[in-house]
């Protein structure tokens, strides 16, 4: 029965795109891992940690176009729901350190010896166990938004109001978590991390397999979503987005709709983040900054919102412009990136893949069409010039 869910979700182009994320899941540790640097084809270790950071970020962009391109829900918070996913692979990854740190306690990370904490706190305890971490990555951030939903779905609020209270939410979570005594770094944020899973971090071969990792988790999170939004559940979904009033008006539970949709939204946004955590090798307050999230949303609209495809290639292709900018105009990028998004809502309001399709379907119809059109003669003109 769920193969055959996610089998529908394995329909056109979303097809092509799952196999190409598996291929290059696999290709591009090859090329990593077994030719030699000076090969045409090598990939070098920092490109493969790059190209991972962005894979995350493709993730996340997928997640936010559930909700905000079939759902209707515009959501300002999605950082949050990323960054919470973070802290709980990096409270893993500071648990593995042990009597490694800089004062060499096997049980309290550096920063709490540093603070002159005596015990772990009770919510540390269970990260040192893998199988715990990745039921929390989805837990955590999943909780909160069916937690959040219920009481804002409850209440109708819709729109502008519902972005600017994710907004809030996002905010307020970055004000606690600079907090040192909520016991995650403070300013400082987790840092520091050695192993996962008794593999080192700075091993290529780790590496590779974390690249691996967040193209296979973009893959599945990319039928799974297809899967949702072409069955009849999706068909509610985009009603809601469409008329939330008339799908109420037809008997649908229209809060539960949102509720389910947000919560799974949510929960691959924290998966995402806990991929990203170690590639990049810290997490700290700065990752539930509002701009971040308003940032995905940039990156949604550029690629297509509700296309599913359109996000994913809105994030890399931003991301490696971004790359690119601040290396040759770091000044200079910020403005770029708003220069876009104004281009982009001007011209191209249905993003890239609208653009895309609208060329094709130009393209097809001119191709349809007859070259060379054959004039009717009248039948009184042939009785005519046959008399």
């Amino acid at each position: 029965m769920i193969s055959g869910f996610l089998f529908r979700g394995l329909q056109g182009r979303i097809a092509w795109v799952a196999a190409a994320l598996a291929l290059i899941a696999v290709l591009v540790p090859f090329l990593n891992l077994s030719l030699a640097p000076d090969h045409a084809l090598h990939i070098p270790d920092y490109a493969v940690s790059l190209f991972g950071k962005y894979l995350t970020y493709a993730l996340l962009a997928l997640a936010l176009d559930l909700v905000w391109g079939y759902c209707g829900i515009l959501s300002l918070g999605h950082g949050a729901f990323f960054a919470l996913g973070g802290y709980v692979m990096g409270m893993y990854l500071m648990r593995q350190i042990g009597s490694r740190g800089v004062y060499g306690d096997p049980i309290l990370p550096d920063f709490m010896v540093f603070l002159n904490w005596k015990e772990l706190p009770w919510y540390w305890f269970g990260f040192d166990q893998f199988w715990f971490t990745l039921l929390m990555i989805f837990a955590v951030p999943g909780l909160l938004a069916f937690v959040f939903g219920w009481f804002a779905f409850r209440s109708r609020v819709t729109g502008v109001y519902l972005s600017i209270i994710t907004q809030a939410m996002t905010y307020a979570l970055l004000l606690a978590f600079f907090r040192n005594d909520m016991g995650f770094g403070g300013n400082n944020g987790l840092t520091d991390f050695k192993d996962i899973l008794g593999f080192t971090l700075q091993n290529g071969g780790t590496r590779a397999g974390l690249f691996s990792a967040s193209a296979f988790a973009l893959c599945l999170s990319l039928i799974l979503s297809s899967a949702i939004v072409r069955s009849r559940f999706g068909k509610v979904l985009i009603a809601t987005r469409e008329a939330e009033s008339r799908a109420r008006f037809l008997g649908y539970r229209v809060e539960h709709v949102k509720l389910f949709v947000f919560t799974v939204s949510a929960m691959m946004a924290g998966l995402a983040g806990a991929l990203y955590v170690p590639q990049v090798g810290i997490i700290n307050p700065g990752e539930f900054a509002p701009a971040n999230s308003i940032e995905v949303v940039i990156w949604t609209a550029i690629g297509g919102r509700g296309t599913l495809i359109g996000p994913i290639l809105g994030a890399i292709t931003v991301n490696l412009g971004k790359s690119w900018f601040t290396a040759a105009l770091p000044e200079y990028w910020l403005f770029a990136l708003g220069a876009l998004f104004v281009a982009v809502t001007l011209f191209l309001p249905k993003g890239i893949m609208g653009a895309m399709a609208s060329v094709r379907q130009k393209f097809s119809a001119k191709k349809s069409a007859p070259s060379d059109p054959v004039i009717d003669t009248p039948a009184t003109e042939q009785s005519g010039d046959a008399s």
